[in-house]
């Protein structure tokens, strides 16, 4: 058996046990909530420990990179080229995830069904909104420290300073070739690292579920269980329009990608987290024929600009609420939240719970009571582990469009793909 194959029945096995061993707890501990809270505590050690070491990782893999691939695209205009056909695939399926959350949220009206009151004014969800003003934006997506925004990992501001700093660096010429090395190395020993850190996923997997079970009990998993099956269906229909508009461009080989994405799928899906399969993203892309100075490129800009999944999440989300307190919203305020969500998604990579947050900050924009997103909170855990999945999946079809776009996916390579 490959390795990558272990892998994936590790972190399957992995699921399964915590979803047992959570269950086991959660029965055992009814009524102790004192120790179940010390149980699931230690139970997310091991998940607590593995997103640390991926938070670790991609500050340093983002920028070395991205860097490197900027660099080597050798001047602006290539940037630019490049960097135009990656933001109109980026902006479409925005557009499309986006749209597509708004008409089945209309459809399903999952949220009719609660007819709840609406809340005191006062009541809080907890959740902090986004700053929506225009200077917040911008004063968001620019550093004014590097280091710092490495340091909490604040994606957007790294790929900032890594487009400027790969531009100067192409643009030094014989002098810059000793940066491209120097950072194309580290940008390997950073994926070297990561196959280290890998091994321990199926522990950090096994955490994550028996701790969320265990917490919650089984009822996580049915509770709003229409809501979450609806959202699913979206997901899928997304997952189909994705690869449809794929398979426009690269053809068969569209399926091929799919097929070679399970391991970051998997890991994206049982951590409810990206940016933990974004190592093995890039892997499997080169592996699947990407160039490198384009995945270099491209899959780091998606981690700030494509998260498709989040985005037709925070339509749904967003209209769910309105629906369950019974508030209607016509057709020229939903395109406008539509608009809105368009522009402060794109700040809030590396945010916690980031599609929460912009989802606050447009329920207070469009008057809907910001509590609503309590009655999120409780499943969002379960809904987060598919909008990543599809996160990635959105990364690496970018990723490998824009490629076939630049002609750097030889005929050769399609063949050897497709066989």
């Amino acid at each position: 058996m490959k390795k990558s194959n272990r892998l994936t029945l590790y972190i399957v096995l992995g699921m399964i046990l915590g979803i047992l061993t959570g269950y086991i707890i959660h029965i055992n501990y009814a009524g102790n909530a004192a120790g179940a809270k010390k149980v699931i505590d230690i139970l997310s050690v091991p998940t607590d420990i593995f997103l640390r070491l991926i938070k670790m990782i991609i500050a340093p893999l983002v920028f070395s990179t991205l860097v490197a691939g900027v660099a080597k695209l050798g001047d602006i205009k290539a940037v630019g080229r490049i960097g135009g056909k990656t933001m109109l695939w980026f902006i479409s399926a925005t557009f499309v995830s986006l749209f597509l959350g708004l008409i089945l949220v209309n459809l399903f009206q999952p949220g009719h069904a609660l007819n709840l009151p609406l809340p005191d004014t006062h009541a809080s969800s907890g959740v902090s909104g986004a700053d929506m003003t225009l200077r917040g934006f911008f004063r968001h997506v620019f550093p004014d420290s590097v280091i710092m925004s490495m340091a909490e990992n604040q994606i957007l501001q790294i790929v900032v300073f890594a487009l400027f700093f790969g531009v100067a660096t192409a643009a030094m010429g014989e002098k810059g070739q000793v940066v491209i090395k120097l950072l194309d190395a580290v940008g390997h020993i950073m994926l070297k690292v990561t196959g280290y850190v890998m091994k321990f996923a199926p522990f950090a997997v096994f955490g994550a579920m028996a701790a969320v079970i265990a917490e919650k009990g089984p009822e996580t998993l049915i509770t709003y269980s229409i809501f979450i099956v609806e959202f699913y269906i979206g997901l899928i229909i997304l997952w189909m329009v994705l690869t449809l508009a794929g398979f426009t461009v690269l053809g068969r080989p569209a399926f091929s990608l799919l097929g070679r994405l399970k391991d970051p799928l998997l890991l994206a899906f049982s951590t409810a987290t990206s940016e933990a399969a974004y190592p093995r993203t890039m892997e499997e892309l080169e592996k699947f024929g990407c160039e490198n100075k384009i995945v270099s490129f491209v899959l780091p800009l998606g981690y700030s600009f494509n998260l498709d999944g989040s985005m037709m999440y925070m339509t749904f989300a967003s209209m769910f609420i309105a629906q369950a307190y019974n508030m209607h919203l016509g057709l020229a305020q939903q395109i406008s939240m539509l608009l809105v969500l368009m522009i402060t998604s794109k700040g809030i990579a590396g945010v916690p719970r980031a599609s929460l947050v912009v989802i606050a900050g447009t329920l207070s924009m469009f008057h809907i009571p910001e509590a609503g997103l309590l009655l999120l909170l409780g499943i969002d855990h379960v809904l987060d582990m598919g909008r990543s999945a599809t996160n990635v999946i959105g990364n690496a079809m970018a990723t490998a469009v824009v490629s076939k776009w630049e002609g750097t996916l030889k005929p050769q390579q399609l063949a050897e793909v497709m066989e």
